[in-house]
Formats: structure tokens, sequence, C-alpha cells
């Protein structure tokens, strides 16, 4: 069916309906002519009186009346939500769909929002994802008593919380859908940001669009209340073997925060470059930060680059943690104080992929010093609770010598407040309250990791073969590698953080985190394709209940976000795993005046600006976020990004 539009007025696709939405409504029935009392029908001019039998006039409507009533009518059967109130990624704990309490949001919608600084920069975010799609204004302004179309309230408990129930429950929320409004209500700041990406999952895919789009904004009518079952749940980029700008990272940042995940692991040192400026230590940078794989510039953050991507994150409710990779992984730090290294001689600079070949002295006092200043420094940059020291393949420090430099460098991170996290090789050295072991192992059977766990120790789980983005979808992926095997969507999302590892109970497991190693990875379309769309995956291991999780029913709900990044024009893997439909027509209307969206200016040392919609390296085409799509469905991209892509600027 097509619909022709009066002049002037954009044509609304035509609205697939959704599986909760029951059966379709009736056609709307024209007026009845009048009926005498002998029941032949009477022709009466439009507005003019009849009479009854009883003798009491009767008003027909005028034509102006029906044809109004006709075009509410159409636009009800036009207002058939695209996404169902259960097609969120992660899959909530609740859903109870009311198909006939849908919303449409209006174009003077505003955003209502408790008194609270932490809430009204929720409503601030919620208003700033939606006004480049509706091209609404959508103030941001405190809550009244009566309701509006988008009201985010805090301190109405959203998801009941068991006895003993984790800190990651304070991350819960409740989202109601009626005709009058949407009501996100959570004890926190970030249970009201987690209701708020959830809101924009059920808003149409064209809702990603950064130019105004002719649509109706219609959410499914309903209710979720949500919580996550584990309190970490993060993913690590490797910043070190190739360096990514701080826009860079925050676009990373947007991805997690677009599926719940709250913690990002930067790993910030290794063999090829150092990667975060420390003032008692200024050729760190100046020296060590100048190389990368394949011969590259390199870069750093500055101290202001670092607070950017520290306070961007907290933005998103997502907490930094940062890596100094000790005692080994220290080539690019001995290139640059040479007094660090067992021999007291600087090695030549380091460009390969090489591991294990490189250490501190853990015999020197100096070390211990250096060791002090970075993590004080860094501690002092970073408000969040931990500070991971690597520990990982060391192989050259041995027995004791190892087990003494771990022991003394958790000390220092306990002096400063923090908590330690280390690589599972950490585990032989003593215990220390709080400390977290992060497990990359790909067999689920460790008996050391088990002991230290039983000596108090807790655990994040990266298995190499499940949760690993560096490693190959198939054999022929032409990125990444396939030391851990090949990790497919399906792999990615069919394991269970909480019954992984043997003795280990699940108490134990704090949650998951999903490392994006750099040895292959030159460019933002390159890390993207690796994340997407396994990211989401792993997002609801984490996120989700196992009695919410099934692989067919995931596979259907991850299928509708192809077309959401085809839209915001970032780049994924398009595996055959998923149904993916093809693109929708999306139809922009003339900017009258700029919206607001995020901008990131890169100030890293040694990188150029980023583009505003980052490529994928095989696809020579303007990113839909910039080009109105056709008029008829087509196809989603396949971004195929080049094995040996080499920056060179």
């Amino acid at each position: 069916m097509s619909r022709t539009p009066r002049t002037g007025v954009a044509p609304v696709p035509e609205q697939p309906r959704r599986a909760d939405a029951g059966p379709p409504p009736a056609a709307p029935l024209a007026a009845p002519a009048p009926v005498t009392p002998q029941g032949s029908p009477t022709v009466t001019p439009a507005g003019a009186a009849t009479a009854t039998p009883q003798g009491s006039p009767t008003v027909t409507p005028s034509a102006t009346a029906l044809a109004r009533s006709a075009a509410e009518a159409a636009g009800r059967l036009l207002a058939r939500p695209t996404v169902g109130l259960g097609d969120v990624v992660p899959a909530p704990v609740s859903v109870r769909p009311r198909p006939a309490a849908d919303l449409v949001l209006p174009a003077d919608a505003a955003v209502r929002v408790s008194a609270d600084p932490a809430a009204r920069e929720v409503a601030e975010h919620l208003a700033e994802l939606l006004r480049p799609a509706t091209g609404y204004p959508l103030p941001v302004a405190d809550l009244p008593t009566a309701p509006g179309p988008l009201q985010l309230t805090l301190g109405a408990a959203a998801a009941p919380r068991p006895t003993g129930a984790a800190a990651g429950d304070e991350e819960g929320y409740r989202l109601d859908v009626d005709p009058d409004g949407v009501r996100i209500t959570a004890d926190t700041a970030t249970g009201l940001f987690h209701g708020v990406q959830t809101l924009r999952q059920l808003l149409p895919t064209a809702v990603e669009s950064r130019t105004p789009v002719a649509e109706r904004w219609v959410v499914p009518g309903g209710t979720i209340v949500d919580r996550p079952r584990f309190p970490y749940r993060g993913a690590m980029l490797d910043v070190a073997r190739h360096f990514f700008g701080v826009d860079d990272v925050c676009r990373v940042l947007d991805h997690l925060a677009r599926y719940k995940l709250n913690h990002l692991h930067l790993h910030l040192t290794d063999d090829q470059g150092w990667r975060i400026a420390v003032d008692s230590w200024p050729r760190l940078t100046a020296v060590g930060g100048r190389t990368e794989v394949g011969g590259g510039p390199g870069g750093w953050y500055t101290a202001a680059d670092y607070r950017r991507i520290v306070e961007y994150a907290a933005r998103r409710h997502i907490t930094v943690v940062p890596e100094v990779d000790l005692p080994g992984h220290t080539n690019a730090a001995l290139v640059a104080y040479p007094e660090l290294a067992p021999d007291k001689v600087a090695p030549p600079p380091y460009t390969g992929t090489e591991v294990g070949f490189s250490h501190v002295d853990p015999a020197d006092e100096r070390t211990y010093a250096f060791v002090a200043d970075v993590l004080g420094e860094l501690a002092a940059a970073t408000p969040g609770p931990w500070l991971h020291i690597g520990g990982d393949e060391a192989y050259k420090v041995k027995g004791v010598a190892y087990t003494g430099f771990v022991e003394r460098v958790q000390r220092i991170v306990a002096g400063l407040g923090r908590t330690v996290v280390g690589w599972h090789q950490i585990a032989p050295a003593g215990q220390v309250d709080g400390r977290v072991l992060q497990w990359w192992g790909t067999d689920g059977d460790d008996p050391t990791v088990a002991e230290a766990v039983r000596r108090g120790a807790r655990l994040i789980l990266s298995p190499g073969n499940h949760a690993y983005l560096d490693m190959k979808y198939t054999p022929d992926t032409p990125l990444g590698h396939d030391w851990a095997g090949l990790i497919d969507v399906h792999r990615a999302y069919h394991w269970d953080p909480a019954t992984h590892l043997a003795g280990v109970p699940a108490e134990a497991v704090l949650g998951l985190e999903a490392p994006l190693w750099t040895e292959s990875v030159t460019s933002m379309a390159e890390i993207e394709f690796l994340l997407l769309p396994r990211l989401p995956a792993l997002a609801e291991v984490a996120w989700s209940t196992p009695s919410t999780r099934s692989w067919a029913g995931f596979r259907d709900r991850l299928a509708g976000h192809g077309p959401r990044w085809h839209a915001a024009g970032i780049a994924f893997h398009p595996s055959p795993e998923i149904p993916w439909p093809a693109a929708p027509p999306v139809r922009h209307l003339p900017r009258t005046a700029p919206t607001s969206r995020p901008t990131h200016t890169a100030t890293s040392r040694h990188l150029p600006p980023a583009a505003d919609a980052p490529r994928s390296p095989a696809l020579d085409q303007p990113s839909p976020a910039h080009t109105p799509a056709p008029e008829t469905p087509q196809p989603m991209p396949a971004p195929v990004p080049r094995a040996n892509d080499t920056r060179t600027s």
C-alpha cells in the first residue's frame, strides 16, 4: 500500500506489525445514514438535524468532523510500533506488554526529571540522544506534580531486590509506557541511565539518525522491570599495541553504554608503547610513547586527554579501569629509563608482536619507586576503585622473584586506597583484601585460580575462547587471531560466568570482561567490526539471568540492531548466524537549525582529528549517517576490513 501525502508533508513508511501487538484493529467505518422508523435510509445534508421516533433531534457529523475522525483513525493505524517491548538487548528481567497502551511522542514533548543533579544529567543525555533524529527541541525541566510524556524519577524503587543482593542491583530501573507518556524510575541515576538506553531501543530505528527524519516516534506500551545479574560488566581496549585517540575511546564508550556495560579497561602500557603521561617520569611518553606495532607514530594521552576520557565515561556511568602491565611487557618503559632494566642497558624500541622478553628489575629499589610514582599519579587521575597491575607473561621473572614483586606492588595499590586487579597469573602471590583476578584461560579447570579464590580472591572472567574480541569469527575472517579458537556470535553467547570455572563458587564471580587486543587492529572501523555483533552477546551474558536468555530469542532481537548500526554509521560484521533485515528507508527532513549531539576533538599527540563517522577500510562510500538512504530498502553493507592496513599518520 502507498500513501500520497499532501504537498509539503513527508510520506510515512509502512510500519510492520510487531509480534506482541495483538490482532490488527478493524478498519474505520463510514458513519451510517440515519434510519427512519420504517427502516428506510434518509439522505440528510451534512450538519442538518433529523428527528428520531421520539422526536429528539440528531445531528449528522459534518464533513470536516468525519474527515478529522478518519484522519485520527488512520493515524492510529500508522502509529503501530515497529519494535516490540520484549525486543531489548540485553534481555530484561520482566517484560509485560500492553499493546493498547502505545505512546506517540509529541513534537512539544519535554523531559521532566527529579530535582537531582545526577538525574538531570541523565535527562540531558536522553534529550541529546533524541533531538537529532526527531528534530524536537525536548527541553529539560524539573519534575512537576503533573505527568509529562518523558518522565525520569529518582528514588522510587525500580526493581525489588532480593535479600543479600549485590551492589550491581543498584543499577535497576522500571520503565512504564502508556498513551500519556514514558516513566522511568530508579533508585540511582545509574538505573535511570540504563532505563534511557532501553527507551532508545524501543523507539523506531530512525532514532539513530543524526539528521531529522520523517517518522512517527512510537513507543510500545507496557512495563519493563530490570536489573543486572553481575555488577562488573566490561570490555578492554588495548591502546598500547596500536594507539587510539580520545575520540575513538569515547566512541567505544558509547558502544558500551548502549548495551549497559559499566567498565572500560584501558591497557595503557606494553612493549610497543607507553600511552599515559606521568609527570614524575616524563620520558615514558616523550620517548616510550612514540612507537607502535608496525612502526607507526604511536601517541599518548596527556593529563587533559585522560581526564576527558574519565569524565566522558562517568557521564555514561562507566568506570575506567587503567592498567600498567608489570613486571613484564615493559620494553617501552625500559627504552625511556634503562636504569629500570636488569642490565641497566636501554633495549631498542620494539614494534613487533612477540611477548615475554622484557621486564623491570625486581631486585632494584628504584623499580618500586617507579611503580609507586606511576600508580600514585594514575590513582589520583582515576576516580574508580580499581588499579590493574597486569602480571601476565613475565616469563623471565620466575618463582619467588615474581611472587615477591607482585606482593610488593599489591601493597602499593592497597596503600593508595584502591583495589588491585591483575591477570590470573598473579594468583600464586599472597592475598590482599579485595584482590581481583582476571581469568583469560581457555580450560575451565584451573586449580591455582580456584585455590586463590578459596584464599579470598574474586574473579572477572575473560575466557579467551568465548570473550576475546580479537579472535576471528570464522577461518576466513580477514582480521584477528585464532590461538584461542574461532569465536562466532553463538560461542560468545553460549556460556555462563557463574559456572564456567571448576571449583569457583558463583558468589566469587564479579562478572565478565571482553578484551580487544590490537596487534592487528589499526582503525575505528576495525574495532567496531570485531566488537559488533559479539559485544551485545557478551553484554547479555553479563546482564541477563539464565532464565531470560535463549539463543533463538537473542538472535532475533539482535537482528533488529543491524539497521540501527547502519543508520548510525557504525561498522559491524554481518554474521550469517543472525537473520538481519534489510535496512529500512529513512526519509530525512530539511535541517533548519543545528541539532545537539556529542562531539569529540582529538587533542592527543601524533593523531589527526577523527572523522565524524569512521568508514570501514573496505567501504569507499559515504556514511549513511550523512547521506539520505534510498527510497527502497537496501541491504546493509558488509564491512570487511583489510588485514594488513597500517596507519601512517
